[in-house]
């Protein structure tokens, strides 16, 4: 006897440093594994701990770094595994490559780009970045020093300065379930 396994999705959340991504990411994470689904979140800043240590951020380094993460989001949503990815991910043809890959594999993939003004951001300034950027500390700060090039025609765009982390985290989730995916 077989059984049906469940379909995975790959949700890419790209914006700016402090735009939200986690706390969405994590919100909805909850919500899903609440409701049996099997999901992972690959987290931006855990990658570069681990997966993409040593890797800098030149635009060749931010690159290889976005399509490892793109590599293993793709492999666990193949798998099953509703993927959802919290990363800045600021270049458009690195955030194709990972779609591309997705539709090689015939694997679903949702780009939301989490829209939040960088004024916005740098008021929430969650680590510390936007402050040491302003004080010369910090130099290479996507959407401040460094390009950040936002999603020409995501799946879904959420407006953060506008709406709760879980209205963020619903609208995702409603996005799935329009899909036939939760």
């Amino acid at each position: 006897m077989t059984t049906a396994r469940a379909q995975g999705a790959t949700v890419w959340l790209t914006g700016l440093p402090s735009a939200g991504k986690t706390t969405i990411a994590r919100g909805l994470a909850g919500r899903l594994r609440t409701e049996g689904h099997r999901v992972e979140v690959l987290d931006g800043d855990e990658i570069r701990r681990f997966l993409s240590a040593g890797l800098g951020f030149s635009r060749e380094d931010r690159n290889t770094n976005v399509q490892r993460i793109g590599l293993v989001a793709e492999v666990l949503a193949r798998n099953g595994v509703l993927t959802v990815v919290p990363v800045i991910a600021p270049y458009a043809d690195s955030r194709e490559a990972v779609r591309k890959r997705h539709q090689a594999s015939d694997t679903p993939y949702f780009e939301v780009h989490v829209a939040t003004p960088v004024a916005v951001c740098s008021d929430r300034d969650v680590k510390g970045l936007y402050a040491r950027q302003a004080a010369g500390q910090l130099t290479g700060l996507t959407g401040v020093d460094d390009p950040y090039e936002p999603p020409v025609d995501p799946e879904l765009v959420l407006e953060t300065q506008h709406q709760t982390p879980e209205q963020s985290a619903d609208a995702v989730y409603a996005m799935l379930a329009a899909r036939g995916l939760v």
